[in-house]
């Protein structure tokens, strides 16, 4: 017997799908020289997608964006924050108060004292009162953390009953220590502010973590003669110490320093860690929340500390506290009633 073979037509149709080269079905071919094709025709149409996938990055990255402040009453109030950041980049800034924090999560970068320094997860932040500092993440993924802003009075206070010599407050050397027992205590100082209303227990916490701080990282402040400021240069910040609202020039400051424009810029910076219109800034930035403790409406105090709308305002406060004028004010309202 012959065997017999199945052969096709040629005029027969496979139901195989025929593919190509790069093993795509004709049909995906097609789509894919359309879609090509598309884009030639309107070369803007991808460039329209990229930006829209980019905006709901940036939109999700914003969702990441977490920060609660609050006012504790304690030794008159202390201010806290328990932030979470991901694009979050402050400015070089200053607080009346010190800055003590402990990284929760990520990693923060951040200058103080002359360069940059990097304080990992379970560390601690330190920033002197007055001291010149800015943040950002050290990490892809952002970085959260809790803090308070203790005053120096605050500070003085506690070293008082401490035995230390009357007023003074302390100094800290290092912007980042590594100390376990002492982050696990303001986590628990930080987690008792924000659930117990133990006023004994609040108080002792307080005043324990405090009084830890400065006997096992503080310090004298040093003295340095060569960073000694001038009588003129003394001027200026005594002026926009005291006037920080006043819409005043750079030639104004200049004359009333007997100094070039450019050399006042460069040795009041030298000097104070930012140049005038900075520090003038952060003076507003200070007015501004004395008068919202006081009570006031935000665009009044935008317009009464020399911002030239609430949206100015907005921008710097937030760049510099972490928190909008209207978080800082719902905050302090809060307390008021608590208290």
């Amino acid at each position: 017997m012959i065997a017999q073979t199945s052969m096709k037509s040629p005029a027969s149709k496979s139901t195989a799908p025929a593919l190509t080269a790069k093993g795509l079905t004709v049909t995906e071919l097609t789509a894919t020289w359309l879609t090509a094709k598309n884009a030639v025709a309107d070369p803007q149409s991808l460039g329209r997608k990229s930006a829209k996938a980019q905006a709901k990055v940036r939109e999700k990255d914003q969702t990441k964006e977490q920060a609660n402040f609050s006012l504790a009453k304690e030794l008159g109030g202390i201010e806290l924050l328990a932030a979470s950041y991901h694009q979050q980049n402050f400015s070089r800034h200053c607080h009346e108060g010190y800055t003590v924090g402990v990284i929760e999560t990520g990693a923060q970068r951040f200058y103080r004292t002359g360069s940059d320094h990097t304080a990992p997860q379970h560390s601690i932040i330190l920033v002197n009162a007055d001291e010149v500092h800015n943040g950002r993440s050290a990490t892809d993924f952002g970085w959260s953390y809790r803090a308070m802003y203790p005053l120096p009075q605050q500070f003085a206070r506690v070293h008082d009953e401490l035995g230390g010599k009357s007023g003074d407050a302390p100094y800290f050397p290092e912007p980042v220590v590594h100390d376990k027992p002492l982050a696990e205590l303001l986590r628990l100082t930080f987690d008792t502010l924000s659930s117990s209303d133990n006023a004994l227990l609040r108080e002792s916490l307080i005043y324990t973590s405090l009084a830890r701080l400065m006997s096992r990282h503080g310090a004298s402040r040093p003295v340095e003669k060569s960073l000694r400021p001038t009588a003129q240069l003394a001027l200026v910040k005594q002026f926009l110490d005291d006037m920080p609202a006043a819409d005043v020039s750079l030639d104004a400051l200049a004359k009333l320093a007997g100094l070039s424009p450019f050399y006042l810029i460069k040795q009041f910076q030298r000097q104070y860690g930012l140049p005038p219109h900075a520090y003038q800034i952060q003076g507003r930035i200070r007015l501004a929340k004395q008068m919202i403790r006081q009570g006031s409406k935000l665009l009044e105090v935008a317009l009464a500390c020399g911002f030239h709308d609430q949206s100015h305002l907005n921008r710097h406060f937030k760049r510099a506290m972490g928190v909008t004028p209207g978080q800082y004010a719902r905050e302090v309202e809060a307390s008021r009633s608590i208290g």
